[in-house]
């Protein structure tokens, strides 16, 4: 992407595993700065978990073991179980992870022979459903927010079942107000950078915040924020944190940051 649409900085909103398919949002030029806000937004996934089976890395990728001696489940069984991991959650991320513990990401450590101890961290499963029932396969869909690992949340489900469980597919559906519908493929992006085609793609870098509060300000607010100062703003709606700013013109000017009633300053300028 850096290279085909000649921008210096370029960046994605969140890495899939290597064996996942799905929604991968890129940031091109300013538009990098609001990454931070999208790999905050809520993630949608479609995951297929085989049950009777665990890998060393949690997914069908590892080393794989028939758990022969497994209980039989059934579909009642298994959706009483998905309960106890919606809402705010302990996980453990899986051994095979980029998480990085003395500086050195966790497969790294894990290639090497070496087994680290991680803590749980608190993680928030807003919706997980179960979309289809033929063991030992079920197929779940799950939305979450950031830090999630659907690998850790099957192998998971497994243990507390009593059968283990494995990630066989994962496919990621939305992230944030993107969704796989309107994605495009790899092959298609190479075929439009050909035509030029691509620019036809872009978005403004406030579509990633368009379910906050905006407010429009005049041009002494707007010189004050560019010059790092706060702006005088009526009360937004919902009391919120952050915001969108626009001039009077309709440009998006970035992010700005409730200080006190009526005082915002600069969070993020474009």
């Amino acid at each position: 992407m850096r290279g085909r649409s000649r921008q210096k900085k370029v960046g994605h909103a969140g890495t899939l595993d290597p064996f996942a398919t799905g929604v991968l949002p890129v940031c091109l030029g300013r538009a990098t700065r609001v990454i931070e806000y999208l790999m905050d937004a809520r993630k949608t996934y479609r995951a297929l978990l085989r049950l009777g089976a665990e890998s060393d890395t949690y997914d069908r990728t590892g080393a794989v073991v028939e758990n022969a001696g497994a209980p039989a489940v059934s579909r009642s069984d298994f959706e009483a179980a998905l309960r106890r991991f919606e809402g705010e959650v302990l996980q453990a991320p899986p051994p095979f992870s980029a998480i990085k513990q003395g500086g050195v990401p966790l497969y790294k450590l894990a290639r090497a022979g070496r087994t680290v101890e991680t803590a749980p961290r608190p993680v928030h499963v807003y919706r997980i459903e179960l979309v289809s029932w033929e063991p030992p396969f079920a197929g779940l869909e799950v939305e979450c927010g950031k830090g999630t690992y659907i690998r850790s949340l099957a192998h998971d489900i497994g243990a507390a079942l009593g059968t283990g469980a494995l990630l066989q597919e994962l496919r990621r559906t939305r992230v944030g107000p993107f969704a796989i519908e309107t994605a495009v493929t790899i092959d298609q992006l190479r075929a439009e950078f050909e035509t030029g085609a691509w620019r036809e793609r872009l978005l403004c870098a406030d579509e990633v915040l368009l379910d906050w509060p905006a407010a429009i300000l005049g041009a002494e607010n707007e010189r004050r924020l560019r010059n790092g100062m706060a702006a005088q703003v009526a009360e937004l709606r919902s009391g919120p944190r952050q915001a969108r700013a626009y001039t009077a013109a309709g440009d998006f000017l970035g992010v700005v940051r409730r200080e006190a009633p009526g005082r915002w300053r600069p969070a993020k300028l474009l």
